[in-house]
C-alpha cells in the first residue's frame, strides 16, 4: 500500500507535468505562429490533445505541436460535442452583470424563466426566435436592441426604444410588421447596447444568454428553452 504522503508528492510531479506540457505547447505553437495571441493552452484527456484558445476559437494540437486543426471534437459515446460544450463555457457571463434597465422587459405568467436576447429590428432569425418563445408562457425575456444590420437599424431601434410601450412596440414590428408609432423625440441608448454587445462579445443576433451566463448564438429555440429550465432550477 503506497503511504499517503507518496500519493501527494505523486500528485504534485504530474501536476507539475502537466503545467510544464501545456506552456512547453504554448512556446512551441508561439515560436511557428509569430504574433498568434494564445489566450490559454489546456491538456485534453483526448488522445493526447491540447486545447489551443486564440480569442473565440478553439484549437487543438499535440504535445511536440507537429500539427494543428481546427474542428469539433465529438464523444462517439454520448454524441456530445465537445468543443461546443467547452465554447460556450469560454464565452459565459456573469447575467447579473447586464445592465437590464436598457433592455426591453417582457413579463408572461409568473416569469420566473429569464433569459436576456440581443436582437436587431432586422434580423429574419431574429423574429424567427421571438415567434418561437412566443409560445412559451412564465418566462420574463429581457431584449437588448442591438442594430447592427442595416444603416437603417439605429434609427428603427430607436423608434421603437422611444415608443410609449417598447414591448409592444418591439413585438408588433418583429411579428407583425407593424411600424412603430411616431412619438417623441427621446434619449435611446443606442451607443450603449452597442458598446455593451461589444464588450461581451456579441458578434451577430440573436445571441441569448441564460441566467447561468451561458451563450446560445442563432435561432435555436429547442435548445434555448431547454437551457433555459436548466438555469431557472
Amino acid at each position: 500500500m503506497i503511504p499517503r504522503l507518496w500519493i501527494l508528492l505523486l500528485a504534485t510531479m504530474f501536476a507539475g507535468r502537466a503545467l510544464a506540457d501545456e506552456a512547453s505547447v504554448k512556446r512551441g505553437v508561439e515560436a511557428r505562429f509569430e504574433g498568434v495571441k494564445i489566450e490559454s493552452v489546456t491538456r485534453t484527456p483526448y488522445a493526447g490533445l491540447y486545447e489551443i484558445v486564440v480569442g473565440d476559437a478553439i484549437f487543438y494540437t499535440d504535445e511536440k505541436v507537429s500539427f494543428i486543426f481546427k474542428g469539433e471534437l465529438i464523444d462517439a459515446r454520448s454524441q456530445k460535442n465537445l468543443t461546443e460544450e467547452r465554447q460556450q463555457k469560454l464565452s459565459a457571463i456573469k447575467f447579473e452583470d447586464l445592465p437590464l434597465e436598457i433592455a426591453i422587459k417582457q413579463v408572461r405568467g409568473n416569469g420566473k424563466r429569464v433569459v436576456a436576447i440581443f436582437s436587431d429590428p432586422f434580423c429574419p432569425y431574429c423574429r424567427s426566435l421571438d415567434r418561437a418563445l412566443m409560445r412559451e408562457d412564465d418566462i420574463t425575456i429581457y431584449t437588448f436592441l442591438y442594430p447592427i444590420l442595416r444603416a437603417e437599424s439605429p434609427d428603427k431601434a430607436r423608434t421603437i426604444w422611444c415608443a410609449p410601450d417598447r414591448a409592444k412596440a418591439y413585438y408588433d414590428f418583429m411579428l407583425s410588421a407593424k411600424e412603430p408609432a411616431p412619438a417623441a423625440s427621446c434619449s435611446a441608448p443606442v451607443e450603449k447596447w452597442l458598446a455593451l454587445g461589444q464588450k461581451i462579445g456579441v458578434r451577430a443576433t440573436p445571441t441569448s444568454f441564460t441566467t447561468n451566463g451561458q451563450r446560445i448564438m442563432g435561432a435555436r429555440p429547442e435548445e434555448l428553452v431547454k437551457l433555459i429550465a436548466e438555469s431557472s432550477k
